[in-house]
């Protein structure tokens, strides 16, 4: 929300002297004044933040959620299963609207009975060990943050995708999600956006530490 523009300006005339004359300031100093009290009141602008934390992504108190979905949409193992059981029934309704999905493609839900108010669903590749494996696993990525801000959605928590039964390896996969949400946010510097990698254990949070660790030493932070 922008800030309101105050009422008036201070006023800047000086009280009557004794000898019946008044001071004033330029308008030019005026001018500058106001424009001071007004950038004085303005919010500075957050920058957008990467973290990572180990839990149940469906227990996050998040704006939104990401789901590794499969093609259908229609519920399966892994954190997909997790998210449509802790949703609820309205969940997997909602889903056999939306026509299934592409791979690389995304597609939003609510979340009902989850902590999130949304849900979006990505389906990830089958890892096959070529190049496309990764191109597809970053439009996941992108993808998601780009229907995310559509909704106007600014705090999102991704699973690692495609790391469960389709294969990818996982420290292959957090190289190719850290980098795509690091562009992402590079070429979205003016739309605040706190994204979250939520780990299922010890092993992939520790990679995604390192991965954020060795990013912010490149950049010199």
């Amino acid at each position: 929300m922008g800030e309101k523009t105050p009422d008036h300006l201070p006023d800047r005339r000086m009280k009557q002297d004794c000898s019946g004359y008044h001071e004033r300031i330029s308008e030019t100093s005026a001018s500058a004044e106001a424009g001071r009290m007004l950038r004085s009141q303005e919010p500075m602008k957050k920058e957008s933040t990467v973290s990572v934390e180990q839990g149940d992504i469906t227990a996050l108190d998040c704006e939104c959620i990401v789901n590794a979905a499969n093609k259908s949409l229609l519920g399966g193992g892994g954190v997909d299963g997790a998210i449509h059981r802790a949703a609820g029934p309205e969940l997997l309704k909602e889903c056999r609207t939306l026509g299934g999905c592409e791979t690389g493609k995304a597609k939003i839900t609510r979340g009902y009975h989850l902590p999130a108010e949304w849900v979006i669903h990505t389906v990830g590749p089958i890892y096959s060990g070529k190049e496309k494996d990764a191109e597809l696993l970053a439009d996941c990525y992108r993808n998601s943050l780009e229907l995310a801000k559509g909704y106007s959605i600014h705090r999102i928590a991704f699973p690692a995708i495609s790391t469960g039964v389709y294969g990818y390896p996982l420290k292959e996969a957090a190289a190719v999600a850290l980098s795509a949400v690091r562009n992402w946010l590079d070429d979205n510097r003016d739309y605040f956006m706190e994204v979250i990698f939520c780990c299922f254990n010890q092993q992939a949070y520790d990679i995604y530490q390192s991965g954020i660790a060795e990013s912010r030493t490149r950049k010199g932070v």
